[in-house]
Protein backbone atom coordinates (compact mmCIF):
# COMPACT_ATOMS: atom_id res chain seq x y z
CA UNK A 1 0.00 0.00 0.00
CA UNK A 2 1.29 3.04 -1.03
CA UNK A 3 2.42 6.50 1.13
CA UNK A 4 -0.71 7.76 -0.92
CA UNK A 5 -3.09 5.51 -0.61
CA UNK A 6 -2.40 5.83 4.00
CA UNK A 7 -2.69 9.26 3.86
CA UNK A 8 -6.17 9.04 1.84
CA UNK A 9 -7.64 6.71 4.58
CA UNK A 10 -5.53 8.79 7.28
CA UNK A 11 -7.97 11.99 6.16
CA UNK A 12 -11.04 10.24 5.82
CA UNK A 13 -10.84 8.81 9.20
CA UNK A 14 -10.06 12.25 10.90
CA UNK A 15 -13.04 13.58 8.42
CA UNK A 16 -15.56 10.86 9.84
CA UNK A 17 -14.10 11.48 13.62
CA UNK A 18 -14.53 15.32 13.06
CA UNK A 19 -18.47 14.31 11.55
CA UNK A 20 -18.98 12.07 14.60
CA UNK A 21 -17.88 15.23 16.62
CA UNK A 22 -19.86 17.63 15.43
CA UNK A 23 -22.61 15.24 15.35
CA UNK A 24 -22.54 14.34 19.01
CA UNK A 25 -21.03 17.44 20.51
CA UNK A 26 -23.81 18.99 22.73
CA UNK A 27 -26.03 22.05 20.66
CA UNK A 28 -26.23 25.61 22.04
CA UNK A 29 -29.83 25.93 23.88
CA UNK A 30 -31.75 28.31 22.55
CA UNK A 31 -33.00 31.15 25.19
CA UNK A 32 -34.38 34.46 25.46
CA UNK A 33 -32.91 37.16 27.08
CA UNK A 34 -33.57 40.32 28.85
CA UNK A 35 -31.34 43.70 30.30
CA UNK A 36 -30.74 44.23 34.22
CA UNK A 37 -31.81 48.00 34.10
CA UNK A 38 -32.30 50.13 36.69
CA UNK A 39 -35.00 52.40 37.09
CA UNK A 40 -38.55 53.30 38.56
CA UNK A 41 -40.14 50.15 40.76
CA UNK A 42 -43.42 50.10 42.84
CA UNK A 43 -45.06 47.15 44.61
CA UNK A 44 -49.27 47.53 44.64
CA UNK A 45 -52.31 45.85 46.02
CA UNK A 46 -54.43 45.67 43.01
CA UNK A 47 -58.10 44.86 43.75
CA UNK A 48 -61.31 46.32 42.52
CA UNK A 49 -63.54 48.70 44.65
CA UNK A 50 -66.55 50.78 43.72
CA UNK A 51 -67.15 54.85 44.48
CA UNK A 52 -69.77 55.84 46.89
CA UNK A 53 -70.72 59.06 48.25
CA UNK A 54 -68.94 60.31 51.29
CA UNK A 55 -71.91 61.90 52.84
CA UNK A 56 -75.78 60.43 51.32
CA UNK A 57 -78.85 62.32 52.62
CA UNK A 58 -82.12 60.47 52.61
CA UNK A 59 -84.99 63.15 52.65
CA UNK A 60 -88.28 60.94 54.29
CA UNK A 61 -92.12 62.21 54.69
CA UNK A 62 -92.26 63.11 58.39
CA UNK A 63 -95.84 61.71 58.82
CA UNK A 64 -98.19 59.61 56.48
CA UNK A 65 -99.58 62.34 53.36
CA UNK A 66 -100.43 62.27 50.28
CA UNK A 67 -96.93 62.86 48.22
CA UNK A 68 -97.75 65.14 45.15
CA UNK A 69 -95.71 64.39 41.95
CA UNK A 70 -91.81 65.02 42.12
CA UNK A 71 -90.69 67.49 39.49
CA UNK A 72 -87.11 66.86 40.54
CA UNK A 73 -85.09 64.03 38.28
CA UNK A 74 -82.13 62.09 38.90
CA UNK A 75 -79.09 64.46 38.19
CA UNK A 76 -81.00 68.03 39.08
CA UNK A 77 -78.70 70.09 41.65
CA UNK A 78 -80.73 71.57 44.37
CA UNK A 79 -79.81 73.88 47.17
CA UNK A 80 -79.74 73.50 50.80
CA UNK A 81 -83.49 75.13 52.05
CA UNK A 82 -85.23 74.03 47.88
CA UNK A 83 -88.94 72.65 48.01
CA UNK A 84 -88.14 68.82 47.05
CA UNK A 85 -91.25 67.55 47.54
CA UNK A 86 -95.05 68.60 48.93
CA UNK A 87 -97.22 66.48 51.13
CA UNK A 88 -101.08 67.11 51.79
CA UNK A 89 -103.12 65.29 54.40
CA UNK A 90 -104.64 62.09 52.90
CA UNK A 91 -108.19 61.86 52.42
CA UNK A 92 -110.26 59.57 55.05
CA UNK A 93 -110.86 55.80 54.32
CA UNK A 94 -114.17 55.13 52.65
CA UNK A 95 -116.95 53.14 54.52
CA UNK A 96 -118.96 50.12 54.31
CA UNK A 97 -122.65 49.67 54.74
CA UNK A 98 -121.97 48.97 58.61
CA UNK A 99 -119.57 51.75 58.79
CA UNK A 100 -121.29 54.24 57.31
CA UNK A 101 -124.49 53.36 59.94
CA UNK A 102 -122.75 54.11 62.98
CA UNK A 103 -121.42 57.02 62.11
CA UNK A 104 -124.71 58.16 60.95
CA UNK A 105 -125.94 56.93 64.35
CA UNK A 106 -122.73 59.00 66.20
CA UNK A 107 -123.66 61.80 64.01
CA UNK A 108 -127.75 61.64 65.29
CA UNK A 109 -126.29 60.93 69.06
CA UNK A 110 -124.03 64.26 68.74
CA UNK A 111 -127.13 65.99 67.70
CA UNK A 112 -129.28 65.08 70.65
CA UNK A 113 -126.33 65.90 73.37
CA UNK A 114 -126.26 69.42 71.72
CA UNK A 115 -129.89 69.71 72.24
CA UNK A 116 -129.27 68.92 75.56
CA UNK A 117 -125.99 70.39 76.35
CA UNK A 118 -128.40 73.86 75.09
CA UNK A 119 -131.47 72.98 77.21
CA UNK A 120 -128.81 72.59 79.96
CA UNK A 121 -127.84 76.12 79.34
CA UNK A 122 -131.06 77.58 79.29
CA UNK A 123 -132.13 76.09 82.64
CA UNK A 124 -128.70 77.65 84.08
CA UNK A 125 -129.48 81.48 82.91
CA UNK A 126 -132.89 81.06 84.87
CA UNK A 127 -131.50 79.98 87.76
CA UNK A 128 -129.20 83.06 87.34
CA UNK A 129 -131.93 85.74 86.70
CA UNK A 130 -133.79 84.17 89.64
CA UNK A 131 -130.30 84.61 91.65
CA UNK A 132 -130.18 87.98 90.97
CA UNK A 133 -133.61 88.66 91.50
CA UNK A 134 -133.07 87.30 95.03
CA UNK A 135 -129.77 89.48 95.65
CA UNK A 136 -132.03 92.33 94.56
CA UNK A 137 -134.66 92.01 97.07
CA UNK A 138 -132.02 90.79 100.13
CA UNK A 139 -130.00 93.88 99.29
CA UNK A 140 -133.65 96.06 99.89
CA UNK A 141 -134.33 94.68 103.18
CA UNK A 142 -130.95 94.87 104.37
CA UNK A 143 -130.98 98.57 103.77
CA UNK A 144 -133.82 99.00 105.49
CA UNK A 145 -132.41 96.76 108.32
CA UNK A 146 -134.72 93.54 108.51
CA UNK A 147 -132.37 90.99 107.36
CA UNK A 148 -129.00 90.65 108.83
CA UNK A 149 -125.77 90.98 106.88
CA UNK A 150 -124.96 87.04 106.83
CA UNK A 151 -128.17 86.87 104.44
CA UNK A 152 -126.95 89.59 101.96
CA UNK A 153 -123.53 87.42 101.60
CA UNK A 154 -125.66 84.47 101.08
CA UNK A 155 -127.59 86.37 98.52
CA UNK A 156 -124.36 87.40 96.62
CA UNK A 157 -122.97 84.07 96.53
CA UNK A 158 -125.67 82.31 94.97
CA UNK A 159 -125.16 84.38 92.31
CA UNK A 160 -121.80 84.14 91.39
CA UNK A 161 -122.28 80.58 91.95
CA UNK A 162 -125.24 80.62 89.71
CA UNK A 163 -123.28 82.40 86.85
CA UNK A 164 -120.22 79.63 87.29
CA UNK A 165 -123.11 77.24 86.27
CA UNK A 166 -123.86 78.90 82.82
CA UNK A 167 -120.71 79.15 82.09
CA UNK A 168 -120.21 75.54 82.15
CA UNK A 169 -123.36 74.64 80.47
CA UNK A 170 -122.21 77.26 77.66
CA UNK A 171 -118.97 75.59 77.76
CA UNK A 172 -120.55 72.05 77.47
CA UNK A 173 -123.05 73.33 74.21
CA UNK A 174 -119.78 74.45 72.75
CA UNK A 175 -117.99 70.72 73.18
CA UNK A 176 -121.22 69.12 72.08
CA UNK A 177 -121.26 71.53 69.01
CA UNK A 178 -118.22 70.39 68.00
CA UNK A 179 -118.04 66.52 68.86
CA UNK A 180 -121.32 67.09 66.28
CA UNK A 181 -119.13 68.51 64.04
CA UNK A 182 -116.84 65.91 64.39
CA UNK A 183 -119.38 63.34 63.55
CA UNK A 184 -120.86 65.27 60.68
CA UNK A 185 -117.90 65.64 58.66
CA UNK A 186 -117.13 61.61 59.09
CA UNK A 187 -120.52 61.07 57.65
CA UNK A 188 -120.11 63.78 54.83
CA UNK A 189 -118.89 62.12 51.68
CA UNK A 190 -115.01 63.21 50.46
CA UNK A 191 -115.00 65.54 47.11
CA UNK A 192 -112.20 65.37 44.53
CA UNK A 193 -112.53 69.21 44.03
CA UNK A 194 -112.39 70.18 48.05
CA UNK A 195 -109.49 71.65 49.74
CA UNK A 196 -106.91 69.19 50.87
CA UNK A 197 -105.78 71.24 53.62
CA UNK A 198 -102.41 73.27 54.15
CA UNK A 199 -99.74 71.52 51.99
CA UNK A 200 -96.14 70.67 53.81
CA UNK A 201 -93.07 71.65 51.70
CA UNK A 202 -90.12 69.12 52.10
CA UNK A 203 -87.00 71.11 51.96
CA UNK A 204 -83.64 70.00 50.94
CA UNK A 205 -81.00 69.40 54.07
CA UNK A 206 -78.10 70.47 52.15
CA UNK A 207 -76.70 71.31 48.51
CA UNK A 208 -75.97 68.84 46.32
CA UNK A 209 -77.50 66.62 43.45
CA UNK A 210 -80.51 64.46 43.22
CA UNK A 211 -79.35 60.83 43.36
CA UNK A 212 -82.63 58.98 43.69
CA UNK A 213 -85.87 59.52 43.26
CA UNK A 214 -87.78 56.47 44.59
CA UNK A 215 -91.84 57.61 43.49
CA UNK A 216 -91.60 60.19 41.29
CA UNK A 217 -95.42 60.11 40.90
CA UNK A 218 -98.16 61.04 43.02
CA UNK A 219 -99.00 58.73 46.12
CA UNK A 220 -99.72 57.90 49.19
CA UNK A 221 -96.73 57.70 51.70
CA UNK A 222 -96.43 56.54 55.12
CA UNK A 223 -94.31 58.23 57.81
CA UNK A 224 -90.45 57.46 57.22
CA UNK A 225 -91.06 56.31 53.26
CA UNK A 226 -87.97 57.97 51.50
CA UNK A 227 -88.79 60.26 48.49
CA UNK A 228 -85.56 61.45 47.54
CA UNK A 229 -81.73 61.12 47.56
CA UNK A 230 -78.88 63.70 48.28
CA UNK A 231 -75.82 64.13 47.46
CA UNK A 232 -72.60 66.18 46.77
CA UNK A 233 -70.59 63.92 44.24
CA UNK A 234 -67.51 66.28 44.06
CA UNK A 235 -66.85 64.56 47.98
CA UNK A 236 -66.53 60.88 46.69
CA UNK A 237 -64.77 58.06 48.24
CA UNK A 238 -63.82 54.55 47.24
CA UNK A 239 -64.25 51.45 49.23
CA UNK A 240 -62.01 48.44 48.52
CA UNK A 241 -62.44 45.28 49.77
CA UNK A 242 -58.80 43.72 50.66
CA UNK A 243 -57.48 40.75 52.06
CA UNK A 244 -56.49 41.01 55.68
CA UNK A 245 -52.73 39.80 54.90
CA UNK A 246 -52.84 42.45 52.27
CA UNK A 247 -54.49 45.06 54.50
CA UNK A 248 -51.97 45.58 57.16
CA UNK A 249 -49.91 47.26 54.24
CA UNK A 250 -52.44 49.35 53.60
CA UNK A 251 -51.66 51.96 56.16
CA UNK A 252 -53.67 55.47 56.70
CA UNK A 253 -51.45 57.99 54.48
CA UNK A 254 -51.12 55.46 51.65
CA UNK A 255 -50.55 56.72 48.24
CA UNK A 256 -53.24 54.73 45.94
CA UNK A 257 -53.89 55.08 42.26
CA UNK A 258 -57.61 54.63 40.72
CA UNK A 259 -57.39 53.07 37.35
CA UNK A 260 -59.99 51.34 34.85
CA UNK A 261 -62.79 53.41 35.82
CA UNK A 262 -62.90 54.77 31.97
CA UNK A 263 -60.54 57.71 32.26
CA UNK A 264 -57.05 58.77 33.67
CA UNK A 265 -55.62 57.46 36.43
CA UNK A 266 -56.95 59.24 39.92
CA UNK A 267 -54.68 59.81 42.56
CA UNK A 268 -56.07 59.03 46.09
CA UNK A 269 -54.77 57.56 49.58
CA UNK A 270 -56.12 55.40 52.17
CA UNK A 271 -58.15 57.15 55.31
CA UNK A 272 -58.89 54.60 57.06
CA UNK A 273 -58.45 50.44 57.42
CA UNK A 274 -61.92 49.38 59.11
CA UNK A 275 -61.19 47.28 62.73
CA UNK A 276 -62.99 44.66 61.56
CA UNK A 277 -63.06 41.70 58.93
CA UNK A 278 -65.19 39.81 57.27
CA UNK A 279 -65.74 36.58 55.43
CA UNK A 280 -66.21 36.51 51.72
CA UNK A 281 -66.61 33.49 49.60
CA UNK A 282 -64.63 33.93 45.94
CA UNK A 283 -65.71 32.99 42.63
CA UNK A 284 -64.07 29.55 43.22
CA UNK A 285 -65.96 28.42 46.56
CA UNK A 286 -62.67 29.60 48.78
CA UNK A 287 -63.64 31.58 52.02
CA UNK A 288 -61.39 34.51 52.42
CA UNK A 289 -60.92 37.12 55.62
CA UNK A 290 -61.44 40.40 54.00
CA UNK A 291 -61.86 43.89 55.37
CA UNK A 292 -62.94 47.22 54.14
CA UNK A 293 -60.24 50.11 52.73
CA UNK A 294 -61.57 53.79 53.04
CA UNK A 295 -59.86 55.67 50.36
CA UNK A 296 -60.10 59.60 49.68
CA UNK A 297 -59.34 61.36 46.38
CA UNK A 298 -56.87 63.59 46.45
CA UNK A 299 -56.76 64.70 42.81
CA UNK A 300 -58.99 68.03 42.21
CA UNK A 301 -62.29 67.24 41.04
CA UNK A 302 -62.32 68.09 37.45
CA UNK A 303 -60.66 65.19 36.31
CA UNK A 304 -63.05 62.64 37.26
CA UNK A 305 -66.31 64.40 37.66
CA UNK A 306 -67.86 61.58 35.36
CA UNK A 307 -67.31 59.48 38.31
CA UNK A 308 -70.39 58.37 39.79
CA UNK A 309 -72.05 56.94 43.05
CA UNK A 310 -71.49 53.10 42.78
CA UNK A 311 -69.16 53.18 40.11
CA UNK A 312 -66.90 50.07 39.91
CA UNK A 313 -62.90 50.93 40.01
CA UNK A 314 -59.68 49.12 39.90
CA UNK A 315 -57.71 50.13 43.33
CA UNK A 316 -53.85 50.27 43.46
CA UNK A 317 -52.59 50.76 46.72
CA UNK A 318 -48.72 51.30 46.52
CA UNK A 319 -46.88 49.72 49.43
CA UNK A 320 -43.00 50.28 47.73
CA UNK A 321 -41.87 52.61 45.60
CA UNK A 322 -38.72 54.17 44.55
CA UNK A 323 -36.50 55.73 41.81
CA UNK A 324 -33.41 53.83 41.92
CA UNK A 325 -33.72 50.20 41.67
CA UNK A 326 -32.21 47.58 39.95
CA UNK A 327 -34.47 45.49 38.37
CA UNK A 328 -34.79 42.11 36.79
CA UNK A 329 -37.82 40.55 34.80
CA UNK A 330 -40.00 38.18 37.78
CA UNK A 331 -39.69 34.77 34.71
CA UNK A 332 -35.83 35.12 35.29
CA UNK A 333 -35.70 34.27 38.66
CA UNK A 334 -36.48 30.62 40.18
CA UNK A 335 -35.74 29.64 43.74
CA UNK A 336 -32.27 28.00 44.56
CA UNK A 337 -32.92 27.07 48.04
CA UNK A 338 -35.43 27.70 50.55
CA UNK A 339 -34.65 31.64 50.83
CA UNK A 340 -32.19 32.45 47.98
CA UNK A 341 -33.14 33.11 44.38
CA UNK A 342 -31.04 32.80 41.67
CA UNK A 343 -30.76 33.84 37.87
CA UNK A 344 -28.70 32.68 34.24
CA UNK A 345 -26.28 35.65 33.57
CA UNK A 346 -24.91 35.68 30.04
CA UNK A 347 -21.56 35.13 29.85
CA UNK A 348 -19.86 34.75 26.42
CA UNK A 349 -22.01 32.94 24.98
CA UNK A 350 -22.81 30.53 28.24
CA UNK A 351 -25.06 30.59 30.82
CA UNK A 352 -23.52 31.45 34.60
CA UNK A 353 -25.92 30.31 37.73
CA UNK A 354 -25.81 33.56 40.25
CA UNK A 355 -27.40 33.60 43.99
CA UNK A 356 -29.33 36.95 44.03
CA UNK A 357 -31.15 38.96 46.96
CA UNK A 358 -34.62 40.53 46.60
CA UNK A 359 -36.27 43.51 48.06
CA UNK A 360 -39.72 43.25 46.23
CA UNK A 361 -41.49 42.07 42.96
CA UNK A 362 -45.04 42.73 42.11
CA UNK A 363 -46.09 41.42 38.52
CA UNK A 364 -43.49 41.89 36.34
CA UNK A 365 -40.68 43.04 37.87
CA UNK A 366 -38.23 42.10 40.55
CA UNK A 367 -36.03 44.46 42.80
CA UNK A 368 -32.55 42.97 43.09
CA UNK A 369 -30.69 44.50 46.11
CA UNK A 370 -27.71 42.06 45.12
CA UNK A 371 -26.23 40.03 42.67
CA UNK A 372 -26.82 41.69 39.62
CA UNK A 373 -25.54 45.43 38.07
CA UNK A 374 -27.48 46.77 35.51
CA UNK A 375 -26.25 46.08 31.81
CA UNK A 376 -25.98 42.27 32.32
CA UNK A 377 -28.08 39.94 30.40
CA UNK A 378 -30.28 37.46 32.07
CA UNK A 379 -32.22 34.72 30.90
CA UNK A 380 -36.29 34.83 30.45
CA UNK A 381 -38.00 31.69 31.40
CA UNK A 382 -34.86 29.40 31.17
CA UNK A 383 -35.48 26.13 29.81
CA UNK A 384 -34.75 22.63 31.18
CA UNK A 385 -31.49 22.30 29.35
CA UNK A 386 -29.99 25.41 30.67
CA UNK A 387 -27.13 25.27 33.38
CA UNK A 388 -24.24 26.15 34.71
CA UNK A 389 -21.67 27.14 32.05
CA UNK A 390 -24.19 25.52 29.09
CA UNK A 391 -23.55 26.85 25.90
CA UNK A 392 -26.65 28.94 24.84
CA UNK A 393 -28.06 31.06 22.10
CA UNK A 394 -29.99 34.12 22.17
CA UNK A 395 -33.14 34.19 20.18
CA UNK A 396 -33.56 37.27 18.29
CA UNK A 397 -36.22 39.25 19.51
Amino acid sequence: MSKLRLALYGAAGLAVLAVLGWALAPRPVEVEAAPVARGHFEHAIEEDGRTRLRDRYVVSAPVAAHLSRVTLREGDRVQAGDTVAVLTPVMPSLYDERSLREATARARAAEAAVAGAQARVERALVAQDEARLELQRTEKLARDGFIAASRLDSARLALDGARREREAAQAARDVAAHELEQAQASVRPASAGAPAGRPLAVRAPVSGVVLRVPLPSENTVAAGAALIDIGDPSQMEVVAELLTTDAVQAKPGTRVSIERWGGPPVQAQVRRVEPAAFTKVSALGIEEQRVKVLIDITDPPAPWLALGDGFRVTVRVITVSTDDAVMVPVGALFPRTDADMAVYVLDGGRARLRTVQIVARNGSMAWVRAGLEPGERVIVYPPPGVADGRRVRVLAP
